[in-house]
């Protein structure tokens, strides 16, 4: 048989959509960092580029092997160890108009971001090489079998029929669910609820929303692998789910508190891109409409809920990535429909209750094995490493002891916690109240 054709309008759109992923993981640093103290902006944005980094190397040697070479329907085997075979001709399996390399590295920034989300759990405290060291673990361990399950040839849940366009439960749940594991094994931050933990920069956290917005276009609409118009489906409804959760998170501020805060609307963008990416190429734009406005009371309330418990995920990355990529993954069940891509399936709107159950089951699958994975992971990895760093060294800021840097110099910015404001007895928020809403007084 003749090999297939490369199209070069397909590997052009791609090669622009693997940069837009990578250009997400600055864009989450800047998220991230803008929401966290001062002394340790460093250390958070340094986590989501030091993941990029290490998860690279592992795809390269071993992981996009245990992903997507052939094995068995748990994982890949061997064969692309080294990226063996992965050459510029086509991998008729998986892209058969691009060339196999380029669809190794758009994957592989999927692979990267997921390390980088759940380090939003675990800010001022775990060791920078233990997070480095736990990310490649996981990586091996949790992610490439969960990518291999969903979109590996002959994965298990893949076979079953289920739907994950772009990585709501391979991403968002595993890293949500991993993150949840995360902060409850290494314990909260010694001053945990007895100070407002301040955003340092807001404008930061505005600035990494609108980089993730923009460089979701690349992680949803580049997921169709070809510039066709399914591509052009996912774009929009990636665009239309944002949009809508936003606008559905403010609404509810407005309702609770009396104003909507500019870190709440940069959660609920992320809470709408998070909770479409696994419908993005199954469902029409006014199904995106609703999944984004499901989405953003479901985790708000989440969040909400969290900030009264023991629990300290910092960003509340449970509350925003993993329960949105639940609802999100259920929804596709719900909305997806076999007139926007024929290669998916009809979901309970269009007559095929069945899917519901699958997505259900896709879900369970992966929050049980994220979870349990990462306890295990985490349990080794103590009896080797030091996971969490000293009082003392949390007292002077990660980011000095971990790097022996310091995000501003010869500034008071320091320490803004609890200090009023020029515009009167207004208390300087956490990032957590913010997100819900809640308005202080001195």
């Amino acid at each position: 048989m003749p090999a297939a054709a490369i199209s070069s309008g397909d590997t052009a759109w791609v090669l622009i959509a693997t940069s837009l992923v990578l250009l997400m993981v600055p864009g989450l640093a800047f998220f991230y960092g803008g929401l966290v103290r001062t002394k340790s902006a460093l250390n958070t944005m340094l986590m989501s580029l030091g993941a990029l980094a290490i998860v690279t190397v592992q795809w390269v040697l071993f992981g996009y092997s245990l992903a997507f070479g052939p094995g068995s329907t748990w994982i890949g085997g061997l064969a692309h160890v080294g990226f063996t075979g992965v050459t510029a001709a086509p991998n008729a399996t998986y892209a058969a108009a691009l060339p196999h390399l380029l669809f190794a590295a758009f994957q592989a920034m999927f692979a990267g971001i997921a390390v980088a989300l759940f380090s939003g759990a675990i800010i001022d405290r775990m060791r920078f090489a233990a997070y480095l060291t736990f990310g490649l673990v996981w990586t091996t361990l949790v992610y490439d079998p969960l990518a291999h399950w969903v979109w590996g040839d002959g994965g298990w849940l893949r076979t079953l029929g289920a739907l994950d366009f772009a990585g709501g439960t391979v991403v968002h749940i595993s890293a949500g669910v991993t993150a949840l594991v995360l902060a409850r094994v290494l314990g909260p931050r010694r001053d945990f609820k007895r100070i407002p933990t301040v955003p340092h920069n807001v404008p930061f956290a505005l600035l990494g929303a609108g980089l993730l917005w923009f460089g979701w276009f690349g992680f949803n609409a580049g997921s169709a692998l070809a510039a066709d118009g399914i591509a052009a489906n996912a774009l929009v409804t990636t665009h239309a789910a944002a949009a809508s959760s936003l606008i559905t998170w403010i609404v509810i501020e407005l309702y609770k508190g009396g104003r909507a805060t500019a870190v709440g609307a940069a959660t609920g963008a992320v809470v709408g891109l998070v909770a479409i990416t696994p419908a993005a190429g199954f469902v029409t734009p006014m199904s995106a409409l609703a999944i984004g406005c499901l989405a953003a009371p479901v985790s708000f309330a989440v969040l909400h809920y969290r900030a009264k418990t023991a629990l300290d995920d910092t960003l509340d990355v449970f509350a925003c990535h993993g329960v949105a990529g639940i609802v999100g993954a259920v929804l596709t069940g719900v909305f997806a429909s076999k007139a926007v891509n024929p290669i998916g399936a009809d979901g309970l709107l269009r007559g095929n209750a069945s899917l519901v159950g699958i997505q259900l089951l896709a879900v369970l699958a992966t929050v049980a094995f994220a979870g349990a994975a990462s306890v295990a992971i985490l349990s080794a990895l103590k009896l080797v490493m030091p996971l969490r760093i000293r009082v003392d060294e949390e007292v002077q800021g990660i980011d000095i002891s971990q790097h022996g840097e310091e995000a501003y110099h010869g500034s008071d910015l320091s320490d803004l916690t609890g200090r009023r404001t020029a515009l009167g007895d207004a208390v300087v928020l956490s990032a957590s109240d913010m997100r819900r809403g809640v308005v202080r007084r001195a």
